[in-house]
């Protein structure tokens, strides 16, 4: 071993070993040191906070108002009442609740359909090698560049000729509109999907091969316990784009009865009736809330999820 000498500290030391010995404490930054470092971030973050809750607090604050206008509402909170939720859920011609639970259902079913054909589809192009996969994965792009509302004729046509033949799949039917949806979520969501896949050992599929399980027991009992953040975050993003979504189900569904929250609250302001604005923020609080609930108890898988889905 090399020997390392270590200045002894004897009786007879001069001052300057022992300065040199002791460690010297560190220098304290100066004001503008920690902004240019460190505080400026902190003021950016401060500023995004408050550009991103105003909106959300002057919604909340409409809703509670009692005149129930935009231009009453401009000191937040200046008085607080429910009296705008209540005339929301009783009045008989604004069937709001039914409004929410068909938001539920369609964003809901959605979410679900599409996050297991999503994961079916990014195994068999992550696990599987078969003719046509490059050119499929190109197309999954490719189709995804194209917003989906520039289909809205065709998807009223289809609709329209479908449903003489099959009347639930046409148009005002939820289900009908369930379908469009999944069309347009396959896409992008099987191409991030295929990202995280990627990232799971192939080791694992070959070990159960030897043990003589098949692609179905593989994917349900090994992938997809070890892909849950990617699924979450595909969930979240396919209920959120369809429960806000209103230029595709303001076109299928016509009947009020059948509308989702989106279209609904609309038609509430589609006069331009100065007085609806506060039901109108009360509905639109109340349709929020299962997406905030879903994002408080998900956000841990979030970052997980995206940050491994893109990094393939």
């Amino acid at each position: 071993m090399a020997n390392i000498s270590v200045p002894s500290l004897t009786i007879g030391a001069t001052p300057a070993t022992l300065a040199a010995v002791t460690p010297r404490p560190p220098r304290r930054r100066t004001p503008w040191e920690w902004f240019a470092t460190t505080g400026w971030r902190h003021l950016v973050g401060v500023a995004v906070c408050v550009v991103s809750v105003f909106p959300l607090l002057y919604v909340i604050s409409t809703s509670l108002s009692a005149n129930g206008t935009l231009t009453g509402s401009n000191q937040l909170f200046a008085s607080i009442t429910f009296e705008n939720y209540v005339n929301l859920v009783t009045d008989p011609g604004r069937p709001f609740v039914r409004w929410w639970l068909n938001t539920l259902f369609v964003a809901g079913t959605t979410a679900v359909l599409s996050v297991f054909l999503c994961a079916l589809a990014a195994y068999a192009f992550s696990r599987l090698r078969f003719s046509g996969r490059r050119a499929g994965l190109a197309t999954i792009v490719i189709s995804q560049m194209f917003p989906q509302f520039l289909g809205i004729v065709a998807i009223y046509l289809l609709l329209s000729t479908l449903g003489d033949a099959v009347p639930a799949l046409g148009l005002n039917s939820l289900v009908g509109l369930i379908v469009v949806y999944l069309g347009g979520a396959l896409g992008v969501n099987t191409f991030l999907m295929y990202g995280y896949f990627n990232t799971i050992p192939r080791e694992l599929d070959e070990a159960a091969k030897i043990d003589g399980a098949g692609h179905a027991r593989i994917f349900f009992t090994i992938i997809l316990p070890l892909v849950g953040p990617i699924l979450v975050v595909v969930g979240m993003l396919i209920y959120i784009a369809t429960a806000g979504d209103f230029i595709i189900a303001s076109v299928v569904l016509s009947d009020t009865q059948i509308q989702t929250a989106p279209v609904g609250l609309y038609g509430m302001i589609s006069l331009f009736r100065n007085d609806n604005w506060g039901v109108f923020c009360a509905g639109a609080v109340l349709t929020a809330l299962p997406v905030m609930i879903l994002f408080l108890f998900t956000q841990k898988y979030i970052v997980t999820g995206l940050f491994a889905g893109s990094g393939k």
